[in-house]
Protein backbone atom coordinates (compact mmCIF):
# COMPACT_ATOMS: atom_id res chain seq x y z
CA UNK A 1 0.00 0.00 0.00
CA UNK A 2 1.31 3.55 -1.01
CA UNK A 3 1.48 5.82 1.75
CA UNK A 4 0.36 9.11 1.31
CA UNK A 5 3.66 11.30 1.24
CA UNK A 6 4.81 9.09 -1.57
CA UNK A 7 1.86 9.38 -3.65
CA UNK A 8 1.91 13.03 -2.71
CA UNK A 9 5.83 13.03 -3.75
CA UNK A 10 5.16 11.14 -6.89
CA UNK A 11 2.21 13.77 -8.26
CA UNK A 12 4.65 16.50 -7.36
CA UNK A 13 7.33 15.16 -9.65
CA UNK A 14 4.88 14.07 -12.18
CA UNK A 15 3.24 17.51 -12.37
CA UNK A 16 6.90 19.12 -13.07
CA UNK A 17 7.61 19.55 -16.76
CA UNK A 18 10.13 17.57 -18.57
CA UNK A 19 13.96 18.39 -20.37
CA UNK A 20 12.46 18.70 -23.31
CA UNK A 21 10.55 22.20 -22.12
CA UNK A 22 14.29 23.66 -21.82
CA UNK A 23 15.78 22.70 -25.14
CA UNK A 24 14.20 26.16 -26.99
CA UNK A 25 16.07 28.29 -24.39
CA UNK A 26 18.86 26.41 -24.28
CA UNK A 27 19.39 26.61 -28.44
CA UNK A 28 18.22 30.27 -28.19
CA UNK A 29 21.35 30.90 -25.48
CA UNK A 30 23.66 28.77 -27.60
CA UNK A 31 23.23 31.06 -30.55
CA UNK A 32 23.03 34.21 -29.22
CA UNK A 33 25.17 34.07 -26.64
CA UNK A 34 27.76 30.75 -25.95
CA UNK A 35 28.68 30.79 -30.10
CA UNK A 36 29.17 35.14 -30.25
CA UNK A 37 31.21 34.70 -27.15
CA UNK A 38 33.24 31.81 -28.57
CA UNK A 39 34.08 33.80 -31.94
CA UNK A 40 34.79 36.92 -29.77
CA UNK A 41 37.20 35.11 -27.52
CA UNK A 42 39.03 33.75 -30.78
CA UNK A 43 39.16 37.26 -32.69
CA UNK A 44 40.98 38.65 -29.28
CA UNK A 45 43.86 37.09 -30.25
CA UNK A 46 44.09 37.81 -34.11
CA UNK A 47 44.48 40.62 -36.32
CA UNK A 48 41.50 41.65 -38.27
CA UNK A 49 40.50 44.67 -39.94
CA UNK A 50 37.16 43.92 -40.83
CA UNK A 51 38.04 43.20 -44.49
CA UNK A 52 40.72 40.60 -44.71
CA UNK A 53 41.56 37.48 -43.26
CA UNK A 54 42.05 37.38 -39.58
CA UNK A 55 45.49 36.45 -38.57
CA UNK A 56 46.57 34.68 -35.07
CA UNK A 57 48.77 36.99 -33.30
CA UNK A 58 49.13 35.74 -30.39
CA UNK A 59 48.92 38.18 -27.05
CA UNK A 60 50.07 41.13 -28.84
CA UNK A 61 46.39 42.83 -28.54
CA UNK A 62 46.67 42.15 -25.04
CA UNK A 63 50.50 43.45 -24.49
CA UNK A 64 48.89 46.70 -26.36
CA UNK A 65 45.79 47.38 -24.30
CA UNK A 66 47.42 47.05 -20.72
CA UNK A 67 50.30 49.60 -22.31
CA UNK A 68 47.65 52.08 -23.22
CA UNK A 69 46.68 54.32 -19.70
CA UNK A 70 43.11 54.86 -21.28
CA UNK A 71 42.22 51.25 -20.93
CA UNK A 72 42.86 51.50 -17.70
CA UNK A 73 40.87 54.57 -17.12
CA UNK A 74 37.94 53.60 -18.76
CA UNK A 75 37.92 50.63 -16.52
CA UNK A 76 38.25 52.86 -13.60
CA UNK A 77 35.35 54.93 -15.58
CA UNK A 78 33.00 52.09 -16.11
CA UNK A 79 33.21 50.91 -12.00
CA UNK A 80 32.44 54.24 -11.00
CA UNK A 81 29.35 54.80 -12.96
CA UNK A 82 28.24 51.70 -11.73
CA UNK A 83 28.59 52.54 -8.18
CA UNK A 84 27.39 55.60 -8.75
CA UNK A 85 24.43 54.08 -10.29
CA UNK A 86 24.42 51.67 -7.53
CA UNK A 87 24.12 54.87 -4.93
CA UNK A 88 21.56 57.36 -6.45
CA UNK A 89 19.17 54.35 -7.97
CA UNK A 90 18.92 52.16 -4.99
CA UNK A 91 17.37 54.59 -2.20
CA UNK A 92 15.20 55.72 -4.65
CA UNK A 93 13.79 52.73 -5.92
CA UNK A 94 13.14 51.26 -2.97
CA UNK A 95 11.49 54.71 -1.75
CA UNK A 96 9.22 54.63 -4.81
CA UNK A 97 8.47 50.87 -4.98
CA UNK A 98 7.49 50.88 -1.47
CA UNK A 99 5.05 54.07 -1.92
CA UNK A 100 3.56 52.63 -5.04
CA UNK A 101 2.61 49.17 -2.72
CA UNK A 102 0.52 50.79 -0.74
CA UNK A 103 -3.16 51.59 -1.34
CA UNK A 104 -2.82 55.88 -1.53
CA UNK A 105 -5.07 57.31 -3.65
CA UNK A 106 -4.30 58.00 -7.47
CA UNK A 107 -1.51 55.27 -7.07
CA UNK A 108 -2.01 53.14 -9.90
CA UNK A 109 -2.00 56.40 -11.88
CA UNK A 110 0.79 57.92 -10.88
CA UNK A 111 2.87 54.84 -11.43
CA UNK A 112 2.00 54.27 -14.62
CA UNK A 113 3.06 58.04 -15.20
CA UNK A 114 6.56 57.21 -13.71
CA UNK A 115 7.24 54.23 -15.38
CA UNK A 116 6.76 55.61 -18.85
CA UNK A 117 10.69 56.23 -18.92
CA UNK A 118 11.30 52.63 -18.87
CA UNK A 119 9.14 51.94 -22.12
CA UNK A 120 11.80 54.25 -23.78
CA UNK A 121 14.92 52.69 -25.64
CA UNK A 122 18.03 54.05 -24.44
CA UNK A 123 18.78 55.59 -27.78
CA UNK A 124 15.67 57.81 -27.38
CA UNK A 125 16.54 58.77 -24.36
CA UNK A 126 19.79 60.01 -24.96
CA UNK A 127 19.27 61.63 -27.84
CA UNK A 128 15.87 63.68 -25.80
CA UNK A 129 18.12 64.55 -22.82
CA UNK A 130 21.15 65.63 -25.51
CA UNK A 131 18.50 68.10 -26.41
CA UNK A 132 16.98 69.22 -23.63
CA UNK A 133 20.90 69.67 -21.82
CA UNK A 134 21.99 71.43 -25.50
CA UNK A 135 24.60 74.45 -23.77
CA UNK A 136 22.77 76.69 -26.99
CA UNK A 137 19.20 75.93 -27.35
CA UNK A 138 18.25 73.90 -24.12
CA UNK A 139 17.52 74.25 -20.56
CA UNK A 140 21.12 75.12 -18.85
CA UNK A 141 20.88 78.37 -21.87
CA UNK A 142 18.12 79.43 -19.95
CA UNK A 143 19.36 79.08 -15.79
CA UNK A 144 22.24 80.58 -16.59
CA UNK A 145 22.31 81.14 -13.16
CA UNK A 146 22.33 77.36 -12.29
CA UNK A 147 24.25 75.72 -15.03
CA UNK A 148 26.95 78.66 -15.48
CA UNK A 149 28.08 78.90 -18.60
CA UNK A 150 25.19 76.06 -20.12
CA UNK A 151 28.08 73.31 -21.21
CA UNK A 152 27.21 70.71 -18.94
CA UNK A 153 29.66 68.09 -21.04
CA UNK A 154 32.51 70.43 -21.18
CA UNK A 155 33.93 68.99 -17.56
CA UNK A 156 34.69 65.48 -16.48
CA UNK A 157 32.37 65.77 -13.33
CA UNK A 158 29.16 67.20 -14.54
CA UNK A 159 29.16 65.02 -17.89
CA UNK A 160 29.93 61.86 -15.64
CA UNK A 161 26.81 63.68 -13.43
CA UNK A 162 24.67 63.80 -16.69
CA UNK A 163 25.51 60.26 -17.37
CA UNK A 164 24.14 59.38 -13.82
CA UNK A 165 21.27 61.54 -14.02
CA UNK A 166 19.78 59.83 -17.52
CA UNK A 167 20.27 56.20 -16.27
CA UNK A 168 18.59 56.68 -13.22
CA UNK A 169 15.86 58.81 -14.63
CA UNK A 170 15.54 55.65 -17.26
CA UNK A 171 16.29 52.78 -15.22
CA UNK A 172 14.95 53.57 -11.80
CA UNK A 173 11.35 52.64 -12.49
CA UNK A 174 12.32 49.19 -13.76
CA UNK A 175 13.93 48.79 -9.72
CA UNK A 176 11.17 50.27 -8.19
CA UNK A 177 9.12 47.88 -10.52
CA UNK A 178 11.05 45.17 -8.79
CA UNK A 179 10.83 46.52 -5.20
CA UNK A 180 7.03 47.02 -6.14
CA UNK A 181 6.38 43.93 -6.11
CA UNK A 182 8.58 42.76 -2.70
CA UNK A 183 6.59 45.10 -0.74
CA UNK A 184 3.27 43.77 -1.68
CA UNK A 185 4.56 40.18 -1.01
CA UNK A 186 5.57 41.43 2.68
CA UNK A 187 2.99 39.47 5.20
CA UNK A 188 0.73 42.43 7.04
CA UNK A 189 0.51 40.40 9.91
CA UNK A 190 3.96 41.87 10.59
CA UNK A 191 2.95 45.16 10.70
CA UNK A 192 0.24 44.31 12.61
CA UNK A 193 2.78 43.06 15.56
CA UNK A 194 5.33 45.99 15.09
CA UNK A 195 2.67 48.24 15.30
CA UNK A 196 1.18 46.40 18.54
CA UNK A 197 4.56 47.05 19.73
CA UNK A 198 4.48 50.43 19.59
CA UNK A 199 6.18 50.94 16.62
CA UNK A 200 5.62 53.89 14.01
CA UNK A 201 6.03 54.12 10.10
CA UNK A 202 9.00 55.20 10.40
CA UNK A 203 10.38 52.27 12.51
CA UNK A 204 8.24 50.05 11.17
CA UNK A 205 10.02 50.62 7.40
CA UNK A 206 13.99 50.24 9.14
CA UNK A 207 12.89 47.15 11.17
CA UNK A 208 9.93 45.28 8.68
CA UNK A 209 10.01 46.67 5.32
CA UNK A 210 14.11 47.13 4.64
CA UNK A 211 15.01 43.64 6.57
CA UNK A 212 11.94 42.11 4.02
CA UNK A 213 13.58 44.10 0.83
CA UNK A 214 17.15 42.13 1.53
CA UNK A 215 17.09 39.60 -1.38
CA UNK A 216 15.46 42.08 -3.94
CA UNK A 217 18.08 44.68 -2.82
CA UNK A 218 20.23 41.93 -3.95
CA UNK A 219 18.83 41.44 -7.43
CA UNK A 220 18.20 45.06 -8.07
CA UNK A 221 22.06 45.21 -7.13
CA UNK A 222 23.81 42.94 -9.28
CA UNK A 223 20.85 44.33 -12.44
CA UNK A 224 22.57 47.79 -11.70
CA UNK A 225 26.68 46.38 -11.82
CA UNK A 226 25.67 44.08 -15.39
CA UNK A 227 23.38 46.82 -16.78
CA UNK A 228 26.20 49.68 -15.50
CA UNK A 229 29.64 48.32 -16.50
CA UNK A 230 27.71 47.24 -20.27
CA UNK A 231 26.26 50.78 -20.63
CA UNK A 232 27.42 51.98 -24.13
CA UNK A 233 24.77 54.21 -26.02
CA UNK A 234 24.25 56.96 -23.79
CA UNK A 235 27.49 57.58 -23.34
CA UNK A 236 27.88 56.99 -27.66
CA UNK A 237 25.21 59.91 -27.93
CA UNK A 238 25.31 62.04 -24.79
CA UNK A 239 29.42 62.89 -24.48
CA UNK A 240 31.10 60.76 -27.34
CA UNK A 241 33.71 59.77 -24.32
CA UNK A 242 34.83 63.88 -24.31
CA UNK A 243 35.48 65.62 -23.23
CA UNK A 244 38.82 64.51 -24.37
CA UNK A 245 38.79 60.83 -22.94
CA UNK A 246 37.19 62.18 -19.61
CA UNK A 247 34.10 60.03 -20.15
CA UNK A 248 35.16 56.96 -22.17
CA UNK A 249 33.94 53.85 -19.84
CA UNK A 250 35.34 50.57 -21.80
CA UNK A 251 32.44 49.67 -23.79
CA UNK A 252 32.86 52.77 -25.62
CA UNK A 253 36.93 52.40 -25.80
CA UNK A 254 35.50 48.71 -27.43
CA UNK A 255 33.62 50.40 -30.13
CA UNK A 256 36.50 53.29 -30.65
CA UNK A 257 38.68 50.50 -31.40
CA UNK A 258 36.64 48.04 -33.19
CA UNK A 259 34.61 50.39 -35.53
CA UNK A 260 36.23 53.45 -35.88
CA UNK A 261 40.12 51.83 -35.79
CA UNK A 262 38.74 48.79 -37.67
CA UNK A 263 40.94 47.17 -35.60
CA UNK A 264 38.54 44.24 -34.49
CA UNK A 265 41.24 41.68 -32.94
CA UNK A 266 41.62 44.74 -30.26
CA UNK A 267 38.07 45.33 -29.89
CA UNK A 268 37.45 41.73 -29.30
CA UNK A 269 40.27 41.47 -26.48
CA UNK A 270 38.87 44.69 -24.98
CA UNK A 271 35.05 42.94 -24.98
CA UNK A 272 36.15 39.78 -23.49
CA UNK A 273 37.90 41.88 -20.82
CA UNK A 274 35.02 43.43 -19.89
CA UNK A 275 32.83 40.38 -19.90
CA UNK A 276 35.27 39.28 -17.52
CA UNK A 277 35.51 41.98 -15.00
CA UNK A 278 31.51 41.96 -15.08
CA UNK A 279 31.65 38.44 -14.34
CA UNK A 280 33.96 38.77 -11.79
CA UNK A 281 32.40 41.96 -9.61
CA UNK A 282 28.88 39.96 -10.03
CA UNK A 283 30.40 36.99 -8.43
CA UNK A 284 31.92 38.96 -6.07
CA UNK A 285 28.48 40.75 -5.26
CA UNK A 286 26.88 37.11 -4.97
CA UNK A 287 29.31 35.93 -2.53
CA UNK A 288 29.47 39.04 -0.63
CA UNK A 289 26.22 39.60 -0.26
CA UNK A 290 25.01 35.41 0.65
CA UNK A 291 23.20 35.86 -2.83
CA UNK A 292 24.39 32.32 -3.47
CA UNK A 293 23.35 30.86 0.00
CA UNK A 294 19.56 32.51 -0.49
CA UNK A 295 16.77 30.12 0.72
CA UNK A 296 12.97 30.05 -0.20
CA UNK A 297 9.56 28.91 1.22
CA UNK A 298 8.55 27.29 -2.30
CA UNK A 299 10.39 25.20 -3.86
CA UNK A 300 11.02 25.43 -7.71
CA UNK A 301 10.28 23.07 -10.27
Amino acid sequence: MTSPPTASRAGRFAARPGVAWTLPAVVFFTLFALVPLLLVAVLAFTDWSGLDTPHFNGLSNWRKLFDDPVLLHSLWLSVLLTLLGVVVQTPLSIALGVWAAGKQRNRAVLSAIFFVPLLLSATAVSVLWRALLDPNFGIPSELGWLFGDGNLFGKQSTAIGVLVFVAAWQFTPLHTLIYQGAARAIPEVLYQAAAIDGAGRWRQFFHVTLPQLRNSVITSVILMVVGGLTTFDTVLILTQGGPGTDTTITAYYMYDKAFKSFDYGTGSAVALLLVLVATLISLVVVRLSGYDRMTGTQEGI
